[in-house]
């Protein structure tokens, strides 16, 4: 019975994460920013998946105006949905398949056409890295597959992506409601 008791002591314990940021600068002034969170205990690890992210947070800018946000609370079944941290690196590792361990497909697949209309997602694949829009893939916001994509802990870098930093200003609450 004390077992149990202990077990269910330690459920109720809420797991200490670490949260994150970081932004994208792709072609023609489009930007992304964002926010995650990852619990303590997987940190330890080489490379961190979707499965180990328990809050994740993406918002669009194509000349400092908003394109459209999505977070993972909005999973579905036929969500493109694959996210690989390094961190050790602290970077997502780019220029593989969008569905690889050096790929991303948040919210949009391989040909970045399925984000939702209205929706918003990114794509890091063997072509490029680039945006989706309402089911549109954005073209003219890829950059090279292998432009590499730094991750920082919230709140010890300035994430100057070249826009106005909106992210910064709001708290985390607002922005990732994820949690």
């Amino acid at each position: 019975m004390i077992r149990l008791a202990a077990v269910f002591t330690a459920l109720a314990i809420p797991l200490e994460a670490a949260d994150f940021e970081f932004c994208w600068e792709g072609n023609n002034d489009y930007r992304m920013e964002g926010t995650m969170s990852v619990p303590d205990a997987v940190l330890n690890r080489s490379l961190l998946t979707h499965d180990d992210i328990s809050a994740f947070f993406i918002v669009g800018f194509k000349d400092d105006v908003p394109l459209g946000t999505w977070d993972m609370r909005q999973l579905t079944p036929t969500t493109s949905w694959n996210l690989s941290f390094d961190p050790r690196g602290m970077v997502f590792p780019t220029g593989g398949m969008h569905d690889s361990e050096k790929g991303q497909a948040w919210n949009a697949g391989g040909r970045a056409d399925d984000c939702g209309d209205p929706g918003f997602g990114f794509n890091s694949g063997t072509n490029a890295q680039d945006l989706c829009v309402n089911n549109v893939w954005h073209t003219d916001s890829m950059i090279n597959r292998y432009t590499r994509f730094p991750v920082f802990a919230a709140g010890t870098a300035n994430l100057d992506c070249g826009g106005v930093a909106l992210l910064g200003s709001a708290p985390s609450t607002a922005h990732s409601a994820s949690k």
